[in-house]
């Protein structure tokens, strides 16, 4: 089945659809003229890769001062680690790991866009308050049905991801009759609810490793401009995850180098922004990219 959906997903054109390049982040509009790179801080203890945790306020800030420095566009602060097989944690628990990290980088830097990763509505809700103006969602609203409207009624740019049941489930819930169908009639349902609900600054995530096998993440990412059927930003987030290290025999510590081999290719299939751990290798792709007048997002 998704042999012959390749087939015919190959002959999209990647210039073929005109992708929103703005999105209204605390009342500016900020324009997507490049590739943007989000980095990754993770304030959980148990996130997969140990080169992103910080758990104490002033390592965040530590961390957000190099990430900066370094070109990063988006700081994304997490604290439900949601490796597969993640515990649980309570809402109290995760409001504990974010909160004061995020309003100590916006007072340190204002100017900074930050993007809080949960799929609950109340952390996201708390976090904004503190300084995010972003919402990445994990769950795409599945795991709470109150995210849609706290995104309208705020007014925040949203991350949609795809994923099938939730961090302790999703590794088996990963057969597709249909995968590029299956995800783009999700994203199409989804992205109708967020409109209808007067949202309009949308990014698309397909969710590597989200309840998909190792196959089925490259078959994604050969394929990825596909999805620019919706004219929305694609982010991808490739970093360090086990489509790099397991295929190589690695670890997750090692797998730098393949990391930046797959960034590379979701540029040249028009990725938005790049989701990663390591902000200056993916600033470095991206300058090499366009000094070289590759076609990558312009």
């Amino acid at each position: 089945m998704q042999a012959e959906s390749t087939g015919h997903i190959s002959g999209v054109k990647d210039t073929l659809f005109s992708i929103k390049k703005t999105l209204n982040i605390k009342g500016k509009l900020v324009c997507i003229t490049q590739p943007m790179i989000m980095g990754i801080i993770n304030t959980s203890p148990d996130s997969f890769f140990p080169g992103s945790r910080r758990q104490s306020v002033d390592g965040v800030l530590e961390m957000a001062a190099e990430m900066i420095g370094s070109g990063a566009d988006i700081l994304d602060i997490g604290g439900y680690s949601t490796r597969p097989g993640a515990e649980d944690i309570s809402l109290d628990e995760e409001l504990s790991r974010v909160i004061p990290p995020i309003a100590a980088i916006s007072k340190t830097y204002p100017e900074c866009i930050i993007s809080i990763d949960t799929f609950r509505s109340a952390v996201a809700e708390n976090a904004l308050g503190a300084g995010a103006s972003l919402i990445n969602d994990i769950s795409g609203g599945q795991l709470d049905e109150n995210m849609f409207r706290t995104v309208s009624r705020l007014k925040v740019p949203y991350i949609l991801m795809h994923m099938k049941g939730n961090p302790r489930t999703m590794k088996l819930m990963s057969e597709y009759d249909n995968l590029f169908k299956e995800i783009a009639v999700y994203f199409n349902n989804r992205i109708s609810e967020l409109h209808n609900l007067g949202v309009n600054d949308i990014i698309l995530d397909v969710g590597f490793g989200f309840a998909k096998k190792i196959g089925q993440n490259y078959e994604l990412l050969r394929n990825l401009s596909y999805f620019n059927i919706f004219g929305l930003p694609l982010l991808a987030g490739v970093s360090r995850k086990s489509m790099i290290y397991k295929t190589l025999h690695l670890t997750a510590d090692k797998a730098m180098n393949g990391t930046t081999v797959l960034n590379t290719i979701a540029l040249l299939k028009k990725a938005s922004i790049l989701r990663v751990h390591d902000v200056r290798e993916a600033t470095e792709t991206i300058t090499l990219l366009k000094r070289g007048n590759f076609d990558i997002l312009n």
